[in-house]
């Protein structure tokens, strides 16, 4: 079964949790120090938060699947829709281990479909950071190996919305 996937970047990470653990009546399912998840079933969502360096705002959205078969049923439907695809292996994101692919939509939105493999200690590698350049904003985006939104989509994103 999939579960629709939020990802959120905020300025004031404490205030946030704040909100959303009274918005969606509990708290976090994962909580650090630059990081928050939670797992809902009503309706059926993973919505993360982070600090991760950008502007606040939707980070990328997407699916997250139960099964490696899900997870191969979606990219063939995003290559049948002659999405181009930024695949990942067993890749350390979000205090997870995951297999993931990556698109972005004809208006550059980042779409992430994954499935997870357990869990990580660290948030991603941090040690690279990308600027994103739409119009008049500059955003610091940090990517890692893939963790939030690889360099690739990043670009086909800043394509999509500055040409």
């Amino acid at each position: 079964m999939k579960r629709f996937h939020v990802h959120v970047a905020v300025d004031q990470l404490d205030e946030s949790i704040r909100f959303y653990s009274t918005l969606f009546g509990h708290a976090p399912t994962v909580e650090r120090a630059d990081y928050a998840k939670w797992m809902l079933e009503d309706p059926r969502i993973n919505f993360a938060i982070s600090r991760r360096g950008r502007e606040a705002g939707v980070n990328h959205i997407g699916f997250q699947v139960e099964t490696a078969e899900e997870l191969a049923e979606i990219r063939n439907r995003l290559d049948a829709a002659g999405s181009t695809i930024t695949d990942q292996a067993d890749i350390a994101c979000c205090y997870a281990r995951s297999d993931k692919h990556w698109v972005t939509d004809p208006s550059g939105i980042a779409w992430e479909t994954f499935h997870t493999l357990g869990e990580a200690v660290v948030y991603g590698d941090d040690s690279r950071e990308t600027k994103i350049t739409c119009a008049t904003t500059v955003q610091s985006v940090t990517p890692s190996v893939g963790c939030c939104v690889p360099s690739q989509v990043q670009e086909r994103a800043r394509r999509s919305c500055c040409t």
